[in-house]
This record gives structure tokens, sequence and C-alpha cells, in this order.
């Protein structure tokens, strides 16, 4: 008998929308042993943080998220504890007004960063992780209007990870004019995305995190994340900029230990 398998794949950018959907793909056919199944995908989009944290309720099976999100802080369900994209979400470039850039060249420490103001859409997780390391932050509206906003100085900048921030920018910030990406800074907090599954489908669950492992084992999984992101470290020059680490309060027990590698 065929699996029906729900996957929510909304509130994000379409460049994790593609690799956490080939990345699920890959771990079920690394399963198929466990049964034949078909996968239905959902990109809508929930402003609202209720909305989200009741994706289950709302027909959804499994979904990626970063590990202890708030949204999902009271609801039951089961966390698949391995880290999805390298920890690749932590590392934050800044998008800024072309007129402002030698301003934040000019930056050398944090507390400089943490006196301007960063935008970041209503219900991201990572809004109340900046709030808690001193950052000033303008939670509000929507990320297809954060660039509007940013553009029209309710806040100095904004900050998305290096696996989103290309596309990001093509897409939204570019077509505006005078903002850019900005060349020299970078910050940096643990923030790994991982797979949350229904609590009920625990079965589901175990199938995932085996095809997972079984692509680690084989290398498949490396393959994959290159050829989404494998020259992003050069690209955008990561190793060279001046980072600025934050602390993320809201990581579970188990993942309190997790760091990103991938500059190693």
């Amino acid at each position: 008998m065929m699996e029906i398998i729900d996957f929510w794949n909304g509130n994000k950018s379409e460049s994790r929308q593609g690799y956490e959907l080939e990345l699920l793909e890959a771990c079920l056919c690394a399963s198929e042993v466990n049964g034949s199944y078909e996968l239905r995908i959902d990109n809508t989009d929930y402003p609202l943080a209720e909305d989200e944290g009741n994706i289950f309720r709302n027909g959804a099976d499994i979904l990626v998220t970063v590990a202890g999100n708030v949204k999902f802080r009271n609801r039951e369900k089961i966390v698949i504890s391995r880290p999805l994209a390298k920890g690749l979400l932590g590392y934050r470039l800044l998008i800024v007004r072309s007129e402002d850039a030698d301003r934040f060249k000019g930056i050398k420490e944090m507390r400089e960063l943490q006196e301007l103001s960063i935008g970041i859409p209503e219900t991201w997780a990572d809004a109340d992780l900046f709030r808690s390391n001193q950052f000033s932050v303008v939670e509000k509206g929507s990320f297809e209007e954060l660039f509007h906003r940013l553009k029209g100085r309710e806040f100095d900048y904004t900050a998305l990870g290096a696996n989103e921030i290309e596309s990001a920018f093509n897409e939204h910030a570019q077509p505006l004019g005078g903002l850019q990406i900005e060349p020299s800074l970078m910050i940096y907090y643990s923030f790994p995305l991982v797979f949350y599954v229904h609590p009920d489908k625990r079965q589901l669950a175990e199938r995932v995190e085996s095809g997972l492992q079984a692509l680690i084992d084989s290398g498949e999984f490396d393959d994959l994340f290159a050829k989404y992101h494998g020259d992003i470290v050069e690209r955008l020059n990561l190793k060279n900029r001046r980072t600025f680490t934050l602390q993320n309060p809201v990581l579970p027990e188990e993942m309190m230990d997790f760091r990103s590698a991938l500059l190693d």
C-alpha cells in the first residue's frame, strides 16, 4: 500500500525550498525498502506564527525548520536532531542601503552593529535571538515587504542566511535599486535546520532518519549539499569577513553543542 506523505515547504526562500525538497525525496528513496510513497508538497506561506505552529493540525506530516523554533515550543512533534544544511543558515550576511555602505565597512565592534536597527519579518524565529543578544530589532511585516521597508529607512539593515541571500537579493532587493549585499561583515549563530515530523508519524520519522543516515554514509548527502551550495564559501568570501558571533538561547538540549564546521 502506497504511503501518502504531506510535506509543508512554505515560509522560506525558493533556494531553501529546492534543496529541502530534494533532500527529503533522497531520504525517502534511500529508505524505499520501507515501502512506496507519494509525496505531496504544500508551499503555502503562513504569515501568522499561530498558523505555522498549527501546521500538523492542518494536514502536514513533515517539514524542515530551525531547531528550537519557538512557534512549535508547546506543540507535540518528533524532532530528527540531525543538521540538514551543515549550519549554513546561521551564517548571516547583511543587506544594506548602498548609500550606507561605507558606514558598515567601518564597523569594528559588535556594539556598533547592535546600536543600528535590524529589520526582521514578523514571526521569523531569529527575531527573539537577536533581541536576546541586545540588538535593536524592528520585527514587522512580511518577507516580501522587507526590502521596501529597508529602502524606506524603517531600519538600517537586514540579515539573511548565506544559503538564501543571493536568490532573495536578486528576486526582491535588486529590482528596487539602491540596496546591496554588504561585502565585509557576517553574523554567525548556531542555527541548524532539522526535520519536524507529525507526533503520530513515528514510522515516517524513523524512515526519514534512516534514509538520512544512509545518504551521509554513502556520500550522497555531501553531493547534494555541493550541488546547491558547493562554492558558496568562496563565492561569498565567508572566511574573510569580520564575524560577530551570537548566542542562540533556544537550541534544544541535544543540539546545544552544535557548531558549524563549514569554514574550518
